[in-house]
């Protein structure tokens, strides 16, 4: 059966990140999950069941899950922190930036329910500001995986990693965005299609839109490349630096604020290296963002197949 980038139904990425994470802690006794009240929202039960002397419960309070994670960490263990990312990033920046980043604890901060995955619960559960405040915090890497594979790679990857990291996933089951065979490194973006007219650079759950964008303007003669830029932080700069060379404008999408986020670190890359090209950030606008599902969100917000190809359009007068 012939793959098709983008039309094969996964799982939830967060669903594979629980797979992946019980798959390792199996091999090793050092790996550990840290939630607070998170084990089913999480999908850890099957992780709480197989190994139970491997997780630990905290209970809503997330402070206390990134210090116990720290100490755990500080001892040797390989301590997944796992918790709904608008809490974890928000409550708890204060033991984050001291107990895990300025102290050099290797916590792997898993941020569950990521952008707008809570949907009608509103802005008190929507994570818009993780990546824009965790950017400015020293010794902390990001990923915002946009499939499946990405997932499973990146958590392996958290799981050698000798500094802290902050990986995001969302609820919603997704596409499979890579041929067989990929490679996947932290910090380095991946071209799912190649184009020369518009670049797509997006991150996270946004990609698969960002592809779909690509197939519709291609039915109108235009070009597209399409690059998963699944770790923020590290920047790929030299991707985005060669996406300005090659392609007449760039239009970054992400799941956040349009303000600290992907499309602002693009950005800065291209005029640190003194590059000039049609540019259009795509994001959640400076305002109380809309109820309605994550979908229904993305939609009125532009980060849409339909949303992006006309604003790619228009960037290029087309």
């Amino acid at each position: 059966m012939k793959f098709e980038v983008g039309k094969e139904l996964g799982k939830a990425n967060l669903e594979v990140f629980s797979e992946t994470l019980l798959s390792l802690a199996k091999q090793d006794r050092n790996v550990l999950a840290v939630t607070s009240d998170s084990r089913g929202s999480g999908k850890l039960t099957p992780f709480g069941k197989a190994l139970p002397e491997q997780l630990v419960e905290v209970g809503i309070a997330e402070q206390n899950l990134v210090g116990v994670a720290a100490g755990l960490a500080s001892t040797g263990k390989k301590v997944f922190a796992v918790s709904p990312a608008s809490f974890l990033t928000a409550r708890s920046l204060e033991q984050i930036k001291n107990d895990v980043c300025y102290s050099d604890h290797p916590v792997k901060l898993i941020g569950i329910s990521s952008g707008v995955s809570y949907g009608a619960l509103g802005s008190t559960h929507h994570a818009t500001h993780d990546i824009a405040v965790l950017r400015a915090i020293n010794n902390v890497s990001i990923i915002v995986p946009a499939d499946n594979f990405e997932t499973s790679e990146a958590v392996k990857a958290a799981a050698n990693m000798s500094h802290p990291v902050y990986i995001k996933f969302g609820k919603r089951p997704m596409y499979h965005l890579h041929r067989p065979g990929t490679k996947f490194e932290v910090g380095k973006s991946i071209t799912i299609r190649d184009g020369k007219d518009i670049t797509f650079i997006a991150t996270g759950e946004t990609v698969y839109h960002a592809l779909m964008a690509a197939q519709l303007l291609e039915k109108q003669g235009l070009s597209c490349r399409v690059i998963s830029m699944h770790t923020v932080k590290p920047l790929d700069a030299e991707a985005i630096i060669q996406a300005a060379s090659d392609t007449k404008g760039i239009v970054t999408v992400e799941e956040h604020r349009v303000f600290g986020g992907l499309g602002e670190a693009c950005a800065s890359a291209l005029m640190e290296a003194g590059m000039s090209v049609p540019f259009k950030i795509v994001g959640l606008p400076d305002e109380y963002t809309i109820t309605g599902s994550q979908l229904e969100i993305f939609s009125h917000y532009g980060i849409s197949a339909q949303g992006l190809a006309e604003t790619a359009g228009k960037l290029l007068n087309k």
